[in-house]
């Protein structure tokens, strides 16, 4: 138990020295460069100017601090659902639950093009909640498909999933397409998984989610340990299976739709983050989550960064940066289960 611990606490401090790498080169690299004394002083107030403050407080930090919550929810969402369903391919994308909020928040946009502003407070509060009723949907598909005598069949749920996904694919592009012309740019862009608009309302929206439904889920994580084991395991010490599935998958839902409603969807990191953090810390879920929150915060940062600053002037979305990433790793993680 020490051990662990001691291996935990180890890996977390490197993964927040990561992190913070991160955010100094984010906050300091772009189109507009600026030095880390520049920095400093526009942060602390110090002998600022116009130009600065407007580069660091409307534009760098509230992408990188929405990157961040965007991150650590879809991380520990990944971690649920993986631990959920004790299928090590299992992802919100993958499962179509991205693609359920998606296609919420897309038909969101269509009946209130021109009513509500993205960016004004009522669009940026009813989205999350359109998002939740997009995921939810998605995952009642697949409880309703992927069962197979009472139980939910890790096979069938890959094959359901993709199909649910693609289903709300086709749906998201309709209503995409009977958009007017600016409407409909702003939805592809965001539907590629961008942070470019983000701003501070975007990051005052995700705050509540995260300060309620990872406490939550890390409350259960002793449930996710044995849910590791069969299903008459699990109730013959008294724990009721069907209503804690249901929780914690409400609240992966509730992370993941609320990350889509300001990001969009950025794929694989839900299915990233959980296998590099067993790997790191082992397999207890009460150091996994965390530290699978952790590398989900610092693979969106780092492939926000990347494509902010690598292709400039022109700038590439982070969930474009992170399939390119994600999409072979899913193919390794795919053969090397079937092998085994």
């Amino acid at each position: 138990m020490r051990n662990a611990a001691g291996r935990f606490g180890l890996v977390f401090g490197a993964g927040i020295v990561l992190v913070l790498a991160a955010f100094y080169f984010s906050l300091t690299s772009g189109t507009f460069d600026m030095s880390v004394a520049e920095v400093v002083r526009t942060l602390l107030r110090i002998d600022s100017s116009h130009e600065f403050d407007l580069v660091v407080f409307e534009f760098r930090l509230p992408r990188i601090v929405l990157g961040a919550l965007v991150g650590i929810a879809l991380g520990t969402a990944g971690g649920v659902i993986q631990g959920v369903t004790r299928n090590g391919l299992a992802d919100p994308g993958i499962l179509g639950i991205n693609a359920g909020a998606g296609m919420a928040v897309v038909l969101f946009m269509f009946l209130f093009q021109g009513q509500l502003t993205m960016t004004g407070w009522a669009g940026v509060m009813m989205m999350p909640m359109f998002g939740v009723a997009g995921g939810l949907a998605a995952t009642g598909a697949i409880y309703m498909f992927a069962r197979e005598g009472g139980r939910l069949d890790p096979q069938r749920l890959i094959l359901v999933g993709i199909a649910i996904a693609s289903g709300f694919g086709a749906v998201t592009m309709y209503f995409s397409l009977k958009m007017n012309p600016k409407d409909y740019e702003m939805a592809v862009a965001w539907l590629a998984g961008s942070l470019h608009s983000a701003n501070w309302k975007f990051v005052a929206t995700m705050i509540p989610w995260l300060l309620i439904l990872p406490v939550i889920i890390w409350s259960r994580a002793h449930v996710l340990d044995l849910f590791q084991l069969s299903e008459e395991s699990v109730k013959s010490v008294g724990v009721s299976v069907e209503r804690e599935k249901r929780l914690l998958l409400l609240c992966s839902i509730g992370l993941v739709s609320a990350s889509v409603a300001v990001s969009g969807s950025i794929g694989f990191v839900g299915l990233i983050a959980p296998h590099l953090a067993r790997q790191l810390v082992g397999l207890k879920h009460r150091y996994m989550l965390p530290v699978s929150g952790l590398a989900g915060m610092a693979i969106v940062m780092i492939g926000d960064l990347i494509g902010r600053t690598v292709f400039a002037p022109a700038e590439l979305p982070a969930g474009i940066v992170v399939s390119v990433i994600g999409v072979p790793y899913f193919v390794y993680l795919l053969f090397r289960m079937r092998k085994s």
